[in-house]
């Protein structure tokens, strides 16, 4: 029988290295650097943000959306764009950094209020247009209190929102002003989103990209079956 040395066996080790670690290794860094500096996609725990993102949603995230950062920082290295009213944005929380999907509805400079879930920015009222109880009832269906829909315009675009009457939620708010370099952000379930409200600006730093398609959606309520009708569905 022959005898297995350390030396053959380091020769081995060596050879499956070269062969296949190394290169391995390489594929890994890679793909996280794109990850972290070009794009990523981002799991949906909660449901902060129905009706647009729900529950178990994967959804794609363009982090060269506004800047190019340096891979694995929050630092940028060049800055091409900013955050725009509407926009849907991946970012941290800024006491714990946890990572949040959350609307930019104002920018630096703005003044916003909120009364009653109707906002106000720049004095201004938003725009909201009601939806029938029809369809509030098919697109939250096994909600508990039957939540409402509106449609809400903020910036270029047009998103609906979700409010629970009779659920305890700040609905109001006196005005505040965003300052330089910081973004007012909150979830489109106005009633139950823990959002700027509640901890504050977030920083153009702690914005990571823009979010802008659902990849693919399962249902967690439903055997995590596929729901087909909203992979790569565009999110407004």
């Amino acid at each position: 029988m022959k005898r297995i040395t350390k030396e053959m066996c380091k020769a081995k080790l060596l050879s499956l290295w070269k062969g296949w670690g190394r290169p391995f290794l390489v594929v890994i860094i890679v793909l996280s650097t794109f990850r972290s500096a070009v794009a990523d996609w981002n799991d949906v725990p909660t449901g902060s943000m129905r009706p647009t993102i729900l529950e178990g949603d994967r959804i794609f995230v363009n982090k060269l959306a506004y800047d190019l950062k340096i891979p694995f920082t929050s630092w940028p290295i060049l800055e091409w764009a900013g955050p725009r009213r509407g926009d849907v944005v991946v970012c941290f929380a800024p006491a714990t950094g946890e990572r949040l999907v959350k609307r930019v509805v104002a920018v630096p400079g703005d003044t916003i209020e909120m009364r009653n879930n109707r906002l106000l920015i720049n004095g201004q009222p938003v725009t909201y247009r009601t939806i029938d109880h029809d369809g509030v009832h098919h697109a939250a269906a096994g909600e508990h209190p039957q939540p409402l829909l509106a449609r809400e315009t903020i910036g270029p675009g047009t998103h609906t929102i979700m409010i629970t009457p009779g659920v305890r939620a700040m609905r109001s708010f006196a005005p505040l002003t965003v300052p330089p370099d910081r973004y007012f952000v909150m979830g489109d379930n106005r009633d139950a989103s823990r959002d700027s409200r509640f901890f504050g600006f977030v920083a153009r730093r702690h914005i990571c990209g823009r979010a802008s398609a659902v990849v693919l959606s399962l249902a967690p309520d439903d055997h995590y079956l596929p729901r087909w009708h909203r992979f790569f569905h565009k999110l407004r």
